[in-house]
């Protein structure tokens, strides 16, 4: 690997908004190689490498078990840096609420919770579910994907269930929407996003650039 920012593998599974993702990595880092791939052996080539996820869990774990690609991410964690984005993000963890209780990776301490129906502001008033839309993100630990990003930079958000940041030794940044959770966790080469950050203008560009440089 004569370039470290060469080649950076996003996993195709089919659960993802993969190549609005890999025009956003083009655009940060014009001259890596971004492969939109479900190849085990180009993933392990890989420099670097993006989970990604969107829909319900039960047909992204579904997708994952089936494709075995768990095994592909754990190995991944061990050897280079790895960005897990939305629903790739809670996969990773040991469990969600969604779809009547379904058992996720377990690669992170964590559940995943459903905000509820009954969502307030801090006036009193109804938030809607999903979470969909800008928010501030605050930033928890000094992390180099952070990097030229400031506190509180608003990041674009949609989901309806959300990573608990209580008592979880990996939270790297919280945001409140009407509950404090994660939107961020960072474990040794791994870190994960609820948001997205290709959706989310400047702060996310960044966010995408310090993983492009990122040597975990």
């Amino acid at each position: 690997m004569s370039d470290f920012r060469s080649h950076i593998a996003i996993i195709d599974y089919g659960m993802g908004n993969l190549h609005s993702v890999a025009k956003a990595l083009e655009h940060v880092s014009p001259g890596a190689k971004v492969a939109i791939t479900a190849d085990r052996a180009q993933i392990e080539e890989a420099d670097r490498v993006v989970f990604p996820g969107v829909g319900a869990i039960r047909d992204c774990m579904s997708e994952i078990q089936r494709l075995n690609i768990g095994a592909v991410v754990s190995k991944a964690i061990k050897t280079k840096p790895v960005l897990a984005i939305c629903v790739g993000m809670q996969a990773l963890l040991e469990s969600s609420e969604e779809n009547g209780g379904i058992d996720c990776l377990g690669l992170l301490p964590g559940q995943v919770k459903f905000f509820g129906d009954s969502l307030l502001d801090t006036q009193g008033g109804k938030l809607k579910v999903p979470h969909m839309g800008w928010n501030n993100v605050r930033q928890s630990i000094d992390h180099p994907m952070w990097q030229g990003i400031e506190q509180d930079s608003r990041f674009y958000f949609v989901h309806s269930y959300f990573a608990d940041a209580q008592n979880n030794p990996n939270v790297a940044g919280t945001c409140d929407y009407g509950v404090d959770f994660a939107a961020a966790l960072s474990h040794k080469n791994l870190f994960a996003v609820q948001f997205h950050p290709e959706k989310s203008a400047n702060a996310g560009l960044q966010l995408l650039r310090n993983f492009c440089e990122w040597m975990g």
